[in-house]
């Protein structure tokens, strides 16, 4: 089953479960997707033609929100799946936003970095029409950066003639961007945890950490913070483990001077990770990881997904079974669109808040999502994705609702 495919049927189940199936087929495709073909100049003076997509799958709560990534493995079901599961973030996070997604079929390893930036532009320009602070605002996801959405912001208002900060989030500090959006994703998943471990007042807590980018490295960090014993972290190249605990400081002078995190710890395979028995189990990095093959050697008591879509739903019901607790994605990984939330705002009232401020604000918002969530999950007795799910769903019919 495809992305699109999963994404569509936890969406009729949701729908079903509150009553209200009757609005599946408004909400199983977007309002509007974009397919582009734009030129870029290579250096070697070539012109290369470029694909991308940009997925506006509802307004109903708000401007689109969703980020924009450069992948070989790009394509229109996967940028349709991650739109629809950006309706439903925004929902459980209850910020007024709808959910977008684009992206470029692209390996930026091929690029220069003069290619890239002329990419970058390129592509803002042919969605230009579509997007805007008011209409959908796009963000950094896989293989872009702070700078590709500096260049992009850049681009929109020169073709404008005036500066438009609030029409793309994570961007620079230094390009209107908001303090603490680079720990959002990583800090508020580990904000839930910590939630998780006081309520159930764990003792000598452990976690494996699937990734150690842009995500998952803050976790790793917030973690260490929280007294947490990160005994696994992976990349692409393999697992380092220590049953002692990794050092954050250590992963990231590893993956500096190594360019991976290995060096830190035992080396174990990259897939081991999903094996050990720890507490906590974070897939941190990309698509599908938890699935029917690699289900059943989960041995960790909760899932917090910080990837996109890191679980099938065929290896949902065995975790259910297995009594493996969830946090979704789509309320683990808030935590980036919340702070892209808080960055608009402040480029649209020209009030821009210390990182302080923008954590402590952050970790209220993310806890009060769980806390909501946990309520119905355990007075219901559902599986966490369901759980989730229903409050999106329940959110985003009430939009439809009081307009009609």
């Amino acid at each position: 089953m495809s992305q699109l495919e999963d994404a569509r049927e936890n969406l009729r189940e949701a729908l079903k479960s509150i009553g209200k199936e009757e609005y599946y087929s408004r909400l199983e495709n977007p309002e509007r997707f974009v397919e582009v073909n734009f030129p870029v100049s290579m250096d070697s003076g070539e012109k290369k033609m470029f694909k991308g997509f940009r997925s506006q799958h509802s307004t109903l709560r708000g401007p689109g929100k969703g980020g924009i990534r450069f992948s070989p493995d790009v394509n229109e079901d996967e940028v349709k799946a991650l739109s629809l599961w950006m309706s439903l973030k925004c929902a459980v996070a209850d910020i007024p936003y709808g959910g977008a997604k684009g992206g470029v079929v692209v390996d930026t390893g091929n690029l220069s970095e003069s290619e890239e930036e002329r990419l970058s532009r390129r592509y803002i320009d042919a969605i230009a029409e579509v997007i805007g602070e008011n209409r959908d605002i796009p963000a950094p996801d896989m293989n872009t950066s702070s700078r590709n959405m500096a260049w992009m912001m850049e681009e929109y208002s020169n073709d404008n003639r005036e500066l438009i900060p609030g029409v793309i989030t994570g961007k620079p500090v230094e390009a209107f961007g908001s303090k603490g959006r680079s720990e959002a994703t990583g800090y508020g998943a580990a904000y839930i945890i910590e939630e998780i471990i006081e309520e159930e007042n764990l003792k000598d807590v452990t976690a494996a950490v699937q990734g150690f980018g842009n995500a998952a490295a803050p976790a790793v960090e917030k973690l260490e913070q929280l007294g947490v014993n990160v005994v696994a972290v992976s990349d692409s190249l393999g697992t380092a483990y220590d049953e002692n605990g990794l050092s954050y400081e250590n992963l990231v002078k590893c993956e500096r001077k190594h360019g991976e995190v290995c060096p830190a710890g035992e080396k174990l395979s990259r897939d081991k990770i999903l094996e050990l028995d720890v507490d906590f189990l974070i897939p941190a990095a990309i698509e599908g990881v938890i699935n029917e093959e690699t289900v059943e050697d989960v041995k960790a008591d909760y899932i917090v997904e910080i990837a996109n879509g890191p679980t099938t739903r065929k290896a949902d019901k065995v975790l259910e079974q297995k009594d493996v607790r969830m946090i979704p994605d789509i309320l683990a990984n808030s935590g980036g669109v919340t702070v892209s939330y808080y960055e608009w705002v402040q480029n649209r009232t020209g009030d821009y808040w210390s990182k302080e401020k923008v954590l402590e604000k952050l970790s209220e918002n993310i806890r009060d999502a769980y806390r909501q969530f946990r309520d119905l999950r355990d007075e219901e007795e559902i599986y966490g994705r369901e759980g989730a799910y229903r409050i999106a769903t329940s959110k985003i019919v009430e939009a439809i609702e009081t307009r009609e």
